[in-house]
């Protein structure tokens, strides 16, 4: 599972009909050291199959691959990257030194 941060929404006109009435956002995972800085996400942008409600500036887990479409079993659906949680905070450790 990754941290993400929700950029924005994807507006589809067509849609896989295992998949319709889903919702897609846009996310970007954070690396530990962006988590450590504060910073936002500093990864490559994903799309992401989300049923929580993410509204851009939330911080969600992800999964992804074989796992994002686990929720989903035995029905087949492609998705590459599923939201499995909202999060409130995330508290780190200090770091080692």
């Amino acid at each position: 599972m990754r941290i993400t941060e929700v950029i924005g929404n994807v507006t589809l006109s067509r849609v896989h009909p295992s998949l319709v009435g889903a919702r897609w956002v846009i996310g970007v995972p954070f690396s530990l050291n962006a988590l450590s800085a504060g910073a936002h996400g500093d990864g490559e942008d994903l799309v992401i199959y989300d049923d929580l409600g993410a509204s851009p500036g939330c911080l969600i887990g992800i999964s992804e691959g074989g796992e994002a479409a686990a929720p989903f079993t035995p029905k087949r659906v492609p998705v590459d990257a599923y939201c499995a949680c909202i999060l409130d905070t995330i508290d780190l450790p200090p770091p080692r030194g």
